[in-house]
Formats: C-alpha cells, sequence, structure tokens
C-alpha cells in the first residue's frame, strides 16, 4: 500500500483519487481506508499523509460494493 501527503491546495479527495487512482468517483476508497467521511480538503491546515488502496479497475460505477 502506497501513501501520498495531502494539503488543502489538493482540494477534494475527488482531484486525490483522479491523480492516483485514475479514477476521481473513487475517492470513498481513499476515505475509507483514512478514515474520512467529508471529500473536502480545504480545513487541512497542515499537510496530512493519507494511505492509497490500489487500482482496482473492477469498480466502475463509483459506488462502494454493496454486502
Amino acid at each position: 500500500m502506497s501513501t501520498v501527503t495531502v494539503t488543502a491546495a489538493d482540494r477534494t479527495l475527488y482531484h486525490v483519487a483522479a491523480v492516483q487512482l485514475a479514477d476521481a468517483t473513487q475517492w470513498w476508497r481513499i476515505a475509507q481506508l483514512n478514515g474520512m467521511s467529508d471529500p473536502d480538503l480545504s480545513g487541512i491546515s497542515t499537510p496530512v499523509t493519507l494511505q492509497m488502496p490500489a487500482q482496482d479497475s473492477s469498480l466502475t460505477d463509483g459506488y462502494p460494493p454493496q454486502d
């Protein structure tokens, strides 16, 4: 598992997911892995290191799998 450091300049987890996972709709995977619920990063005052999930091309609709 990799990590990435984000700041308020990254704006949202949508942006981070687009850059890191090549799919902005997978922002929720980053949020889940890091105990976050809000994709907005504008309130971050210092850089934060986030764990990144592996790319998963089977997730194509932007929604978490339903149990």
